[in-house]
């Protein structure tokens, strides 16, 4: 009967569940697949691109209240970006081997303004002088802190179990998918505040690039049908160039002319001071603000940031693997990458990035959003990064594009990795009520504590831990205002106390589906994927 009648029954095929996959399908071009080198340029360029906004905001913030000017700020921004494309090239050579792009790390910025608040810098009257010994300390600071990462990654405390006072000691090998769900998903939801509230600061530039950037990636495919995917694989690029020559023709007609001053600084694309203060060419290198100082306290507080980027890049490199299609990595490999990025932060120490390095959040959701996770192009993109941080000039042109662009970008990216933990819990019985817990306890926990520490240091002006110790105050303050942490760290611990022996629990957190990923020689694809180059594994064989 036209127009009415119920319903055909679904035929059987359609009521069964989603199948289970190791690895993610649909993706185009996989960690060890590369695509054709035109296009595997163009899409190494996209991931410099994607790679500049935590590139230049975190010196953008730092830099001033260390003293330093528009020079300074653009030697940092270079410095940063020479360094991130070193330890790109590091950890997909000789680390994790994923396509991860390594740049700057959030958690850092806390420990380094304590130091630029020290007392023993604020009678410095030359903003120049003070500028070049709050960098040093913080590079004393962070030498120090490299070494946690490095001695945990190399040494198999984060991978293996090892024998310690006949104690049984380890983190990846109890890591189950379910206390995995929280610490990836809030890796990415939890940057919430670098998304929206960045739009919003200049929302005429900000809103039409993720307008546009939704229509080119998820719209435009389906409706103009081409040989090979275009407007999605390089959204990025064509929207950055669309939303950035309206800000300019918004500059150059005069739209910002009475504008606040802080709306010029986000809107307008000739605000930023990076481009007169860049050199035409300059190679960074180590020390080149001085010799580093130290201080134990301050040390000590770098070393909990350190630690708590070593957990949130956990929760990275796992999403990383899961958009490049590659299978779960092997607790070795893992640490392996943990180690390398102890290195990737004593390097940027060395060279005084102000910062330390953690794996790009951004870049992660890139991935996803192209359906591109091949190695190859993170590696051009490394390229990228230390060819147009020498070429000062070159590279400060597109370190100009307005961070609210960025923050559209942000919106779609962290969602990505976001999303991606959830993705997890098709490993999980999702009818158990120990699930339910764990994951809904660690995800509100995850966002509420933070919430806490972070409103009462805006309050404030200190963090709830507030004694004569600055340094001690960041080693409490710091972690529990990270929510990748707290969720992580909750998850963690109740799920690895809560009936853990029971046969049943076992499967309802997920933990069997990993087992054959827990050694490096039990799943063929892991030599495949992981393996060292240049017949490394020999001499440094993966257990």
């Amino acid at each position: 009967m036209a127009g009415g009648g119920a319903a055909p029954p679904p035929k059987q095929e359609e009521l069964q569940p989603h199948q289970v996959k190791d690895q993610l399908p649909s993706v185009s071009y996989c960690i060890t697949s590369p695509p054709p080198w035109p296009e595997a340029v163009i899409l190494g360029f996209q991931h410099y691109i994607v790679m500049l906004g935590t590139s230049v905001i975190i010196p953008s913030a730092l830099v001033p209240q260390m003293g330093g000017g528009n020079e300074e700020k653009a030697r940092v921004i270079q410095t940063l970006l020479f360094v991130a494309g070193i330890n790109t090239l590091c950890q997909s050579f000789f680390g994790t081997r994923l396509p991860a792009v390594m740049g700057g790390s959030y958690t850092i910025v806390a420990p380094t303004i304590s130091i630029i608040l020290a007392g023993r810098y604020s009678n410095e009257a030359d903003p120049h002088e003070k500028f070049l010994r709050t960098m040093r300390g913080t590079q004393g600071a962070l030498i120090i802190a490299s070494t946690i990462q490095i001695i945990l990654g190399f040494s198999g405390l984060w991978r293996n179990v090892v024998r310690l006072a006949n104690c049984s000691v380890s983190v990846i090998r109890f890591l189950s998918p379910l206390s995995a769900v929280p610490l990836i998903s809030l890796a990415g939801f939890g940057l919430y505040e670098l998304g929206f509230p960045g739009v919003a600061k200049c929302v005429e530039i900000g809103l039409p690039e993720i307008i546009l950037l939704l229509v080119f990636s998820q719209y435009l495919p389906h409706v103009i049908h081409v040989a090979k995917p275009v407007f999605d694989r390089f959204a990025v690029i064509f929207t950055i160039a669309i939303v950035w020559l309206y800000a300019y023709i918004l500059t150059a007609s005069g739209a910002y002319k009475n504008a606040r001053p802080k709306t010029q600084v986000h809107c307008r694309v000739d605000r930023s001071g990076i481009i007169s203060g860049a050199p035409w060419i300059r190679v960074p290198f180590p020390f080149q603000w001085g010799a580093p100082t130290f201080d134990a306290g301050e040390s000590f507080a770098m070393m909990m940031a350190s630690f708590v980027a070593l957990v949130e890049s956990t929760g990275t490199f796992i999403a990383v693997s899961r958009y490049a299609s590659a299978t779960m990595i092997p607790p070795s490999v893992l640490g392996r990458g943990i180690g390398w990025q102890g290195i990737g932060t004593l390097i940027g120490a060395f060279f005084g990035t102000a910062n330390g390095t953690a794996v790009s959040v951004e870049n992660a959701g890139l991935l996803a959003l192209t359906h591109v996770g091949s190695r190859r192009v993170v590696q051009i993109s490394a390229g990228f990064m230390i060819f147009f941080s020498i070429l000062g000039k070159f590279g400060a042109i597109f370190a100009s594009i307005p961070l609210p662009i960025f923050a559209a970008l942000y919106c779609i990216f962290f969602a990505y990795i976001g999303a991606c933990g959830l993705s997890f819990l098709q490993f999980c019985n999702l009818n158990s009520f120990r699930t339910k817990f764990i994951v809904g306890f660690s995800f509100f926990m995850g966002l509420s504590v933070p919430q806490y520490f972070n409103e009462y240091t805006s309050v404030a002006g200190y963090g709830p831990v507030h004694t004569g110790a600055r340094w001690f105050n960041d080693m409490i303050n710091v972690p529990f205002a990270s929510k990748p942490f707290v969720a992580g760290l909750i998850a963690y611990f109740l799920d690895n106390t809560i009936q853990r022996r029971d046969n049943g629990v076992r499967r309802d957190r997920g933990y069997h589906w990993w087992d054959k990923f827990r050694s490096f020689k039990t799943d063929t694809r892991s030599e495949e994927f992981y393996s060292l180059p240049f017949n490394l594994n020999k001499f440094f064989p993966s257990v």
